[in-house]
Parts: C-alpha cells; structure tokens; sequence
C-alpha cells in the first residue's frame, strides 16, 4: 500500500508493515517487564542500600513505563495486521499509535538517564545482582533507542518531503488518504527523483573518480531507476509480497503447462559438439586471487611480468588464474588488458591451438565501473552493413564493444595473432556483461571475418534490437541456464514485472504479512503454491475489463506499462522502451526432474533449442542469481557432456517442434 504518512511526510513504510517489528519488541517488552516485576517482588520493595529511594522509583517507573509500551505495541500490532495491501481503512489509526508510541520514547530516556545515574553514584553497597540487573536494564533501553534511530533512518523516504493534509470530509476505504498523498507528492517529483538517486550513485562509487563520464553515467543511470516506480505508490515491502505472490503463481503455471512444448527455429542450423561449449567457458575464469589459486598466483608472478599485460595485474595474480583455468601456455597470449573504466572492460586476446582459433574473451561484471556499464541500459544506434530494419543495442555494451574492436583493429592486435597462425578461426565469448559485449563485438567483426564464432554465456536480456538479433542467428551461440534472472532482464521486461506486482497485490485479500510468512516458508521448505484468494472472485464478467479500484489506487499517473486486467500475459512494449532482445540462437539448460529436490541428490540436466521470446518475462526463483554464476554454467555443460554426449546439431527428421539434448 501506500507509504504511511506521519509527522508531516511520506515515510518507506506502509501501516501494515509494523506487524513483524512490533511483534519482536513486543516479545522483548514483555519479558523485561516480567524480569523487572520479579526483580521488585524479590525486594517486596524494600531496598537496603544507598540511593534506595532513586532505586524503588526507576523499577516502578520502569514497570509502568513498560506497561504502556505493552499496551501501545498490541494495539500497533493488532491494528497493522487489519486490511489488506490495498484496503488500508482499517488501519486508518496507525498514524496515531505511531505518535503516541513516539512520546512513549521521552520517558523511556529519561528513566534511561535516572538508572545509569544511580549505578554511577547511588549503587554502592547494593546486591551485585540488583546492580547488574539495573545496569541489564539501562543497556537495553539504549539499544532499543539506537535501533529505533536506525530504524527512522532506513524507512526515511528523502522524496517524503511535506504534503497537505486530505479534506476531512474524503472518504476512507481503498483510496486511502495515504494513496491520495502519494497521488499528489509523486506526481511531482520526478526531478527531485533523479537529484535523490544521483546522490546515491555518488556515494555508492564515492571511490571512483568524479570526473564528465562518471557523471554522465550517474545522470543517465538515475533517470532511468528513478523513472521506474515513479508512477507507482509501493513500499518495498509491498513488492516483496508481491514477489513471493509471483513466484507461486509461476510454479503453479509451470506445473500445469505441458512440458513438450519448446519452440524451436533453429531446426536446420547445425552446432559445435558441447565440448565447445564447456571448452570456451572454461577460458572465461575470473582473474581473482582465490585461495585455491593462491599458490599459481606465488608461482607465476615473477614470469608474469615479462608479457605484455596492460592494466593493473598485482604480483601476477589475475593472469596467474587465466592461466592456471584455460590449461593454455605464455606464449599463447596475444595480448591481456585489466584496463578497467566506465565502458570499457578488460579482455584478452589468445591462440588455442587445441581448437585452431584465435579467441578474444572478455571479461563479466567484476566492479562498481562494470555494474555503472551494465546499468546504462538505454538504447544506441548500431548501424550494421547488410542489416535491414532498426539495429540498435544496449548503450553500455555498445560503448564497451567499440573500445574493444578499437583495440583489436586500430592497434593491429588481430593481424598480430593472424601473422603468427593465418589459418585459425576467430572465436569471441564471454559471460555476463562480457556476453553481451562479445556478442556485440562480433557483429562489429563479422563483415571481416565471416567465419567468426561467438558464444555467449549468460547473456544479458535486453541487448539487441529484433534485426540485429536475427542477423546474430548465424554465428552467435547464447547459453542459459534454468531461471537465470539476467537473461531476461531489460527495461520492458521489467515494466512487465511491475505491472504483474501491481496486479497481483492489488487482486489478493490476504494480509501482508500472512503473504510474506507463507511466502517465506514456501522458499524454504516448498510444498505446494498457496491459492490465494483474490478480490476478482466475487467480480461479474463485465467487470473482469476494468482494473480493480485498489490497482488504480497504486497507480500514481499514466503508465505506459500498465495494462487492465483483461490484458494477455505479454510485455508491454511500447515506444518508452524499445525491445531489446537475447543474440544469436539460444540453448537453454534446465535440471531434469522435479523443482524440488535434495540437496544430495544428483543434478542431471537437458538442453533444448529455446528462442527470445520464452525470455519475456522475469521468473521469480531462488536461483534466479545462482543459475547465473558462471561455475554453475560450467557445472552444467559438463554434466551434459558427461552424461549424454551427443551432438547439438537440430535433427531436420524431428518433426516436432521440441528438439532435447
């Protein structure tokens, strides 16, 4: 719902959401007030000690203190858990338990003051246990007052800033005064938006240097995250829930589609053996120093120096490591580059004579610069000779594919590894960000070597346009794995997922915080997905073409990504965003068996022809990071290759469109 609205501005908490805070002070309450009551009842109130009189005040005090803090946790409790996200009336008194709960905080510091002041000077021939208790005491009142600090500084809203107050005579319900408040603060605040997030991108790469690109790239990168919620009012909590609501939503699709139908359209187009694949994403080690590399790193370092690795390189460690995962040999580097700045990204160039090809790979995500390359998500012209229709791609990737074939081209770097083997083929890859920037490096080269591979782990969703995507058929290979989330992440895919959010919070009459703990437990320890009740159940058909009240009442102005209700299941893509889509042909890997399983069993994975568009839309998974990582890739091709080692080539006899590996 809405952020609640107190002490004269919008805060990143909703009313609903002091359920679980409150219920875990609440518990910490009530035994501290039991602990102290049985403290005074042990004395029956009679202290015999010095400052007895400064004693018995501070636990009567305490007690009643306490009490009152009690009372005012169950009512916020009790109070937070009515509604639902979208029906905030019945918790239309929260803003005012929040206020009294806050004056409560006075006298809890003062009788914070009133027993540190008696332990310092007043204690003296006490019983060591009433001292320690009392000091027990004081002690905690200063952690909670800390948390609580804390607390304030973490849901503070700096887009919260004063709002008028709604017409007395506005009625309650749905459309909630909060809602109203959001409607007109929101509305508005589009420029102080973006002011707010670069702030925060300064401050998150305050150890970059600040200079025009670094600049340029904040402004650019928070116009973009600042836009995204901005026609929404949601808390974070609020898209949690709606998360976990997608997620069993999702399972319960998957388990009722039919597992036959993959699309494929690469029926007569013939791969590598998957010994390429694991071969070339075997040469995609990252340069890190772990610790089971540490002792090539010792090794190594004094050789290292005499190659020409440009960028920086400590004692040789991060060439130490390509070397020590690729199996290849000094002498078989062209040239390695650490260089790592805002677009552009390090790479390296070697001969593998094992495979005859000249191989460029580079580099994924490895640093604040390469998550700001990442995140400049906008789209840039790239115009291809021979490339009919709109051919543009990720701005990020772009820049940081021209900085690499400048390199590679301008300063002679392939006529190098060609002079010295003229009859190798030319092989880009990458994972990650260096997916996306190999794929896009290899469209740059194709027209001077035609014969060029690329294969692409892991690639990023939101890269080409629909006519460059089809012009990479032909040469580049994309590999992905079960739910990986950056396969499908771009900008329309991720309207579409705050579209769904919106939906489906919007549609369950469930309490939030009976969403978050289901949702919680069904993460951990699975069973099947809840049906949830939803506000359409008692709707009449002509009105299943209208969003619900309580979906309009979280939208804040015109978006172009919502759709009612009546809407397909489809991204929205509209000319705000243009759709970016996945390179080249795409082998998706997925576990083979039940979603649930041991965590001793064995993995056993199958591969099948997918295309872009079974990318649409974001999955909600707890592997939808770790099916990214790239040790997680590998470990897949390599129990294909183990298990069912058979060719990648589509058979043209299969007369189905399913085509499994």
């Amino acid at each position: 719902m809405p952020g609640i609205v107190v002490f004269g501005r919008r805060w990143g908490i909703a009313s609903d959401d002091f359920v679980f805070p409150g219920s875990f002070e609440l518990f910490v309450r009530v035994l501290w007030w039991i602990g102290t009551m049985i403290l005074f009842m042990y004395h029956k109130g009679q202290f015999d000690c010095n400052g007895r009189g400064v004693l018995h005040s501070y636990l009567v005090g305490l007690l009643v203190v306490l009490a009152l803090i009690i009372l005012s946790l169950c009512a916020i409790v009790y109070v937070s858990a009515q509604g639902t996200i979208t029906n905030p009336g019945p918790r239309r008194s929260i803003p005012a338990l929040v206020y009294l709960r806050a004056l409560l905080y006075i006298p809890e510091l003062v009788w914070a003051c009133l027993g540190a002041f008696w332990v310092s000077d007043d204690s003296k021939g006490c019983d060591p246990a009433t001292v320690g208790a009392v000091i027990t005491a004081v002690i905690a009142s200063w952690i909670i007052l800390l948390f609580t600090a804390l607390g304030v500084v973490f849901v503070f809203d700096p887009l919260g800033n004063p709002r008028p107050q709604p017409a007395a005579m506005e009625p309650l319900g749905v459309r909630d005064m909060e809602s109203n408040e959001g409607n007109q603060f929101l509305s508005t605040a589009r420029s102080l938006a973006v002011k707010v997030w670069e702030s925060r991108l300064r401050l998150l790469c305050c150890c970059l240097p600040q200079d025009e690109s670094h600049r340029a790239a904040f402004s650019s990168i928070a116009q973009l995250v600042s836009g995204f919620f901005s026609d929404t009012d949601l808390v974070p909590s609020d898209i949690a829930a709606g998360l976990a609501l997608l997620h069993q939503e999702q399972d319960k699709m998957e388990q009722s589609r039919d597992p036959d139908v993959v699309v494929d359209h690469t029926q007569n187009q013939q791969l590598p053996e998957p010994e390429n694949h694991k071969h070339w994403q075997s040469c995609l080690t990252l340069p890190l120093c772990s610790s089971k590399r540490v002792f090539v790193c010792i090794s190594c370092r004094s050789r290292a120096a005499e190659y020409d690795i440009v960028g920086g390189d400590h004692l040789g460690c991060h060439f130490s490591s390509i070397l020590h995962s690729t199996g290849l040999q000094y002498r078989d580097f062209i040239y390695v580059s650490f260089h790592n700045q805002i677009y552009e990204i390090p790479f390296y160039v070697a001969l593998d004579h094992k495979r005859e090809a000249v191989l460029v790979a580079v580099r994924g995500t490895l640093s604040l610069r390469d998550v700001l390359t990442d995140l400049s998500a906008e789209c840039e012209n790239l115009p291809i000779e021979g490339v009919s229709g709109a051919c543009y791609a990720h701005k990020g990737m772009c820049q940081a594919a021209s900085y690499i074939y400048k390199k590679l081209v301008n300063d002679g770097i392939l006529n190098q590894a060609f002079s010295i083997a003229p009859e190798y083929k030319l092989v880009v890859t990458g994972h990650s960000l260096g997916a996306g920037t190999a794929s896009l490096l290899a469209i740059l080269l194709r027209n001077s070597f035609p014969t060029l591979q690329c294969y692409a782990f892991s690639p990023p969703g939101g890269l080409l346009s629909k006519a460059l995507a089809d012009y990479s058929k032909d040469f580049v290979v994309s590999v992905v794995l079960g739910k990986d989330l950056v396969p499908r992440l771009s900008i329309p895919n991720m309207e579409d997922l705050k579209r769904r959010i919106l939906k489906i919070v919007s549609n369950c009459n469930k309490p939030k915080y009976r969403i978050l703990l289901q949702g919680c437990w069904y993460e951990l320890f699975g069973g099947d997905p809840d049906d949830f009740p939803t506000e359409m159940d008692d709707r009449r058909e002509e009105e299943l073409s209208q969003p619900l009240l309580g979906e309009e009442s979280l939208m804040i102005r015109h978006s172009s990504s919502y759709q009612s209700l009546a809407s397909d299941d489809s991204p929205a893509h509209t000319a705000a965003h243009l759709p970016l889509f996945l390179p080249g042909r795409i082998l998706h890997i997925t576990e083979d068996g039940p979603s649930r399983r041991s965590c001793f069993s064995q993995v056993r994975y199958r591969a099948d022809w997918s295309n872009e568009m079974a990318f649409r839309s974001v999955l909600i998974s707890p592997r939808m990071l770790a099916d990214h990582m790239p040790d997680a890739v590998l470990r897949a091709l390599s129990s294909l290759t183990s298990e069912r080692p058979f060719s990648l080539c589509p058979s043209s006899s299969n007369n189905s469109q399913h085509n499994t590996i």
